[in-house]
């Protein structure tokens, strides 16, 4: 352990010890030499780090980006006016100048109010002041800002480069029977094509951010004048509601079917095309159904009549004696009748079950489903190996046709149909043919610039180095290579009596760690007087042998 300790003490002492003996020849070197070394370094320096910053860097800066065409212009001319170089990508949506221009473009933007925004949204209420604003401004305000907040929003959405939203409040009336709802238009700049889908979502977005407004009163347009959503009536709508619903359907079971066939086949051995035909009329039944057997006393009447009467006729005849005075007539006779009449009459009223059912049917219904499968026959055959022929390629085209039906749903009652064919695949016409990885040359050529930059930074950096830094330190460095080697050359002999006369004096018992300690208090200055004191003789010799150098240089 000691002896570990020891020689890890040794080495650190010797380490330090030629630090020191770098600084003391740092020293020896003198301030002038020091002075134009630590110059000549930091000039290498800084051309290297100049010249790498210049040489990377871009040649055009950004200035700003997603600006819409009227900003461009504007800005563009701006720039112009104060001749300032500029640049517009080809998206015609960016503008970029040089970089050492790029702070004063903004400033000079800045105090013209550029880029200006054609979507101010809450902000405007900032911009005005209380005093002198009428109920009608404020009203105008806030549907200008209403409709900035709404653009803003759709731009966030993916492929939306800009939109712009009109809204047509109702004016309210007190003389008005009815009210006119709320409408809006949007108007959309994309990438590209829109999605039908991104397009419900904007009409659904702009419909919840107005109070009263349905999703009908909104009309999406593009910036190239195609009606992507309108205003439409139950008649008009039919045939685009059964069109997205029958690619909806077809889409959900060919994906089913795809699903059960990748694991069997492979992705790209087979294509699934499939026509579904669909109703959508609207259907309601109504059914009521009576139990007979369940049954309810609801009401119970009962009638007893029971009528007699007695008629009596006394009739006088007609005769000449009627009409003699103080005359009586004889009646002719009397005749007297009877009658007894009785009436029963019970009455009960059931209360009968029943279930009254009411189904109506909004949706659709899967009328025929037609749906074909090409296989690739090489693949199928290749699989079957050795062993095919038809009738074993014909059953597994069967067995694939079951498998593909069930996976569709498909139902031999309600007349689907199902075709399964194999056929050989062209080549280059599958659509889901895997991206080439990028060649070696075109990743050469894309990077080509940042390549040539690098080369030059290395190329400068080198030259500078070996022609500029190395002349520099070797030729003050010379003189004091030469000057310790002649030293070296007249102090041998002096080493060589002093280290014979130090090996006497010293201790054979001393260790590693005296040693170097011993070492490094033995400086040039005590190993001269050391030498001195062993022989005089010599030391004069040495002495007057420099004196004769130093007058001959």
């Amino acid at each position: 352990m000691s002896h570990t300790f020891a020689l890890v003490r040794g080495h650190m002492l010797l380490s330090r010890a030629q630090v020191q003996q770098l600084l003391n020849n740092l020293l020896e070197l003198g301030p002038r030499r020091l002075m134009a070394l630590g110059l000549i370094g930091f000039a290498v320096l800084v051309t290297v780090v100049g010249g790498a910053y210049y040489l990377s860097r871009p040649e055009f800066e950004t200035l700003y980006t997603g600006l819409n065409r009227e900003d461009v212009t504007r800005i563009g001319a701006a720039l112009r006016e104060q001749n300032i170089t500029f640049d517009v990508n080809t998206a015609g949506d960016a503008i970029s100048v040089r970089p050492s221009q790029t702070m004063q473009a903004r400033m000079l933007l800045a105090e013209k109010g550029l880029p200006t925004s054609a979507n101010s949204g809450y902000e405007l209420f900032d911009k005005i002041g209380s005093l002198g604003l009428t109920s009608f401004m404020q009203e105008v305000t806030k549907l200008r800002a209403l409709e900035g907040e709404i653009a803003r929003t759709v731009q966030l959405m993916k492929g939306v480069k800009a939109a712009r939203v009109h809204i047509v409040m109702p004016v309210r009336g007190s003389f008005r029977a009815t009210q006119q709802p709320p409408s809006a238009s949007v108007v959309l700049r994309t990438d590209g094509a829109i999605e039908a889908r991104t397009a419900q979502s904007i009409r659904h977005l702009v419909a919840a951010a107005i109070p009263g407004m349905s999703r009908d009163k909104v009309t999406v347009l593009d910036a190239d004048g195609s009606m992507l959503l309108a205003e439409e009536d139950e008649a008009s709508a039919a045939p685009t509601k059964m069109a997205s619903l029958q690619k909806t359907v077809g889409g959900m079971v060919q994906e089913n079917i795809r699903k059960a066939l990748t694991p069997y086949l492979g992705l790209d051995n087979f294509e699934v095309s499939v026509a579904p035909q669909l109703s959508t009329d609207k259907r309601q039944t109504n059914e009521t159904v009576y139990d007979p057997e369940s049954r309810a006393e609801r009401s119970v009447r009962n009638v007893r009549e029971k009528e007699s009467s007695q008629n009596a006729d006394r009739s006088t005849p007609t005769t000449v004696q009627q009409n003699l005075p103080d005359q009586q007539v004889n009646s002719g006779g009397t005749k007297n009748s009877s009658e007894d009449k009785t009436r029963r009459e019970d009455v009960t009223n059931f209360e009968v079950s029943s279930k009254t059912t009411t189904t109506v049917s909004d949706g659709y219904l899967v009328k025929k489903l037609f749906i074909a499968v090409l296989v690739n026959r090489a693949r199928l055959v290749a699989d079957l190996g050795d062993k095919s022929n038809q009738a074993i390629v014909d059953s597994k085209l069967a067995e694939i046709s079951q498998l593909a039906a069930t996976a569709g749903g498909l139902d031999k009652q309600r007349g689907d149909q199902i075709q399964v064919t194999a056929v050989d695949f062209i080549e280059g016409s599958r659509e889901l043919a895997p991206v080439p990885p990028i060649s070696f040359v075109e990743m050469i050529n894309k990077q080509l610039g940042s390549v040539i930059n690098a080369v030059t930074i290395l190329a400068v950096a080198s030259m500078l180095v070996w022609f500029g830094l190395r002349p520099a330190v070797n030729g003050i460095l010379t003189h004091r290579a030469a000057q310790e080697q002649t030293e070296a050359a007249e102090a041998a002999e002096l080493e060589a009596a002093t280290a014979l006369a130090l090996a006497d004096s010293q201790d054979p018992e001393l260790n590693l760690v005296e040693d170097l300690e011993g070492k490094m208090q033995r400086t040039p200055q005590k190993r001269l007087e050391q030498i001195v004191r062993l022989d005089q003789m010599q030391a004069a010799a040495i002495l007057k042998d420099w004196m004769r150098r130093e007058e001959a240089a």
